[in-house]
């Protein structure tokens, strides 16, 4: 009996230790201001730029905190997300939001591009989870940073591909490291953006209309050289302009791309070429860019090298209504893609199609793919595939597990993606990529466009 009461005594012992343990280990996460415990494991999250997608990531996220949100207009678009969430505290500008707030855990950025670094980075360095939209900057070398330290400061990061938390991208990475159409060294990309007015007939406009009163114009050019302000650029229309936004390659190829530079390990390439041209009176025609606007539409030939035992891989990215050359192995009357563009995967056994996104993979033609045995599933799956990408960084801002398309993957994918943007603003030259050295080596000119200059004030 003496011993069995040690031995009863002793494991009363080791389980009241074990819970105490779990008592005073917090997670950061469910600290709240100055270090003490929150009422509750729910992420305090913060949104910087509240109108448009901001507002669907925000409510993606509604099963935690909305404690912030901040927008350099406080009408417009964000006047319905201020009015959503009422408890939430408001801001202008994301400097006083950091300085003042310090319950935030967590950041989602969708600003126009060209504010996404120096915001993403704000929150970062104080530790911050941060949630970015695509790409997740406006330069290859801001790509580089964000993604630098992010690492270097432990955060959970996220950007905004949700392809890259679908079922049709993880396919294809399984499809096509099993063999399932051979050897890959020919891929075509394509989008059918822009979808707003874009192209080099359209000049900076000389209006001065006024600033609208809920409008902050200086925090919206942020980074950016001064210049009027003009409806031309806000709302939504910065896309189309090189200061502001990142064309259509910024905004549909880090979906479009996605899987081809996850599937075959694409990471850098080391060299890309662009062409431009115009839609003029019916007919295609190249010519020079004349202004500051992405042209109307665009070709793009990166080459990528060899790696880690695949061949090297030449992807020609189409957008603006250019097509690749239609596979003879594609149905009659069948689509290639869908209304938002799509891949083609050339593999010496076989063709691979698919959408935007990644979504509906399919061999062509269709009589191959009802012969095609899928492999087994290798990857794991994101709950709720493409809806659940926001949640998957919830998750990971909890767990401490990277979500899907953490900056470990999509800053270098960002980069890819951003250096074909440096091409064409250099057409019909080959631009020579060091991407270890984030180095053009044969142009000077490009190579002045790696990096950004900041207006005064502003800094990384």
């Amino acid at each position: 009996m003496k011993n069995m009461k040690q031995t009863i005594s002793r494991r009363a012992f080791v389980k009241a230790s074990a819970v105490a343990a779990t008592l005073t280990i917090i997670p950061r996460h469910v600290l709240g201001a100055e270090g003490k415990p929150a009422t509750s494991d729910r992420l305090n999250i913060a949104g910087v730029g509240v109108g448009g997608m901001g507002a669907s990531n925000l409510a993606a996220c509604e099963s935690e905190n909305i404690v912030a949100l901040c927008d350099v207009d406080a009408g417009g678009y964000a006047a319905k997300t201020f009015e959503k969430y009422p408890k939430a505290k408001a801001y202008k500008d994301f400097r006083v939001m950091f300085d003042q707030q310090k319950d935030i855990d967590a950041v989602i950025v969708a600003t126009p591009d060209h504010s996404h670094a120096v915001v993403a980075l704000a929150a970062i360095r104080r530790g911050k989870h941060v949630y970015v939209q695509k790409p997740i900057s406006h330069s290859i070398y801001e790509a580089r940073i964000i993604t630098e330290e992010a690492r270097k400061y432990k955060v959970m990061t996220q950007m905004g591909n949700q392809g890259h938390s679908g079922e049709g991208t993880r396919q294809i990475y399984e499809w096509i490291n099993a063999g399932a159409i051979g050897s890959i060294r020919e891929i075509h990309a394509w989008t059918n953006r822009p979808v707003w007015p874009q192209g080099v007939e359209v000049d900076r406009p000389k209006e001065t209309p006024p600033v609208p009163a809920s409008m902050d114009w200086d925090l919206w050019i942020g980074p950016a050289a001064m210049r009027p302000y003009h409806p031309i650029y806000h709302p939504g229309t910065w896309r189309a302009w090189w200061d502001f936004g990142t064309g259509s390659l910024g905004d549909l190829g880090c979906h479009i791309l996605d899987a081809p530079f996850w599937a075959l390990k694409l990471k850098y390439p080391v060299s890309a070429e662009g062409c431009i041209s115009t839609y003029w009176n019916g007919l295609w025609d190249p010519c020079p860019p004349k202004n500051e606007q992405y042209p109307r539409s665009t070709i793009v030939r990166f080459k990528f090298p060899e790696r880690e035992g695949l061949p090297a891989v030449n992807l020609t990215w189409w957008d603006g209504g250019m097509l690749p050359p239609r596979p003879d192995e594609l149905e009659e009357g069948r689509k290639m893609g869908d209304d938002d563009g799509g891949v083609l995967f050339i593999g010496d056994k076989a063709t691979l199609m698919c959408g935007c996104y990644g979504r509906s993979p399919r061999i062509i033609p269709e009589t191959k793919m009802k012969e095609f045995k899928q492999p087994e599933k290798t990857l794991a799956r994101v709950p709720g595939g493409e809806q659940g990408h926001e949640k998957d960084w919830i998750r990971s801002c909890k767990d401490g597990k990277p979500a899907s398309s953490n900056f470990d993957h999509s800053g270098p994918l960002s980069e890819m993606v951003l250096m074909g943007n440096l091409a064409v603003r250099f057409p019909n030259r080959r631009i020579l990529w060091d991407g270890e050295k984030m180095t053009v080596t044969n142009d000077a000119d490009a190579n002045a466009y790696v990096r950004r200059n900041y207006r005064q004030g502003w800094t990384l």
